[in-house]
């Protein structure tokens, strides 16, 4: 059965889904979802998804939620390439890896929270903006001095790619966002180089998403 998932060009959640079907090579219809402009709460999308968020993913009568369910249901139903190793303790490192950003880094910074700061603090565009460069450069940093203990060889667990590279790109993409560079950060950079060499990666990317194209277009 074909596989569905609403998503939006600019989420990091919905890149790192992507980019995990095409690892797999498997097929799928992308239905946008502009979370900038609310549109995650009208009626018709709460229907489908109750925590109004993107990505949700559909297959064979179900819909999940949360990108890295979403990549481990992948492993399940495909199991190769695997994204999470099947050894215990390399399984846990990768999801240790996915996590600094999936639960740490990301949620502080979606769309979600920003509007909150402004909201509730009052905070400006320059305030939010210093709040999204902080808790980036926070992430980059956690990642650099974990990856310096196990060099990726090329890539975080070894010779593919897999769950951890998926979210470690996913939160470059979110450093380009916000204009900063890697170059405090040499491995994370090598990492995310191998990663977006590869055209799972690099057609996953959100400045490559048909709603992007079409929102920078002259109108």
């Amino acid at each position: 059965m074909a596989i569905q998932i609403y998503g939006f060009w600019r989420s990091i959640a919905s890149f790192r889904v992507r980019v995990a079907l095409k690892l797999k090579g498997l097929a799928f219809e992308e239905i946008p979802i502009d979370i900038l402009t609310g549109e995650q709460f009208e009626p018709d999308y709460a229907a489908v998804n109750a925590e109004r968020v993107v990505p949700t993913f559909i297959h064979a009568g179900h819909t999940l939620f949360q990108s890295l369910a979403i990549i481990e249901y992948l492993d399940d139903i495909q199991p190769e390439p695997r994204l999470l190793p099947r050894e215990p303790r390399e399984r846990a490192y990768a999801r240790s890896l996915a996590l600094m950003t999936v639960a740490d880094a990301h949620p502080l910074l979606v769309p979600r929270v920003r509007n909150h700061l402004a909201k509730t603090f009052g905070a400006d565009a320059q305030a939010i903006e210093d709040w999204g460069k902080h808790w980036t450069n926070e992430g980059l940093a956690t990642y650099e001095r974990v990856l310096a203990g196990r060099a990726p060889a090329p890539f975080a667990l070894g010779g593919e790619p897999g769950l951890a590279d998926i979210c470690i790109a996913g939160h470059v993409v979110g450093a380009q966002y916000v204009k900063l560079g890697l170059d405090a950060f040499p491995t994370v950079a090598r990492l995310a180089e191998q990663c977006f060499a590869l055209p799972a990666f690099a057609t996953s990317h959100p400045l490559e998403q048909p709603g992007y194209k079409a929102a920078a277009a002259p109108h």
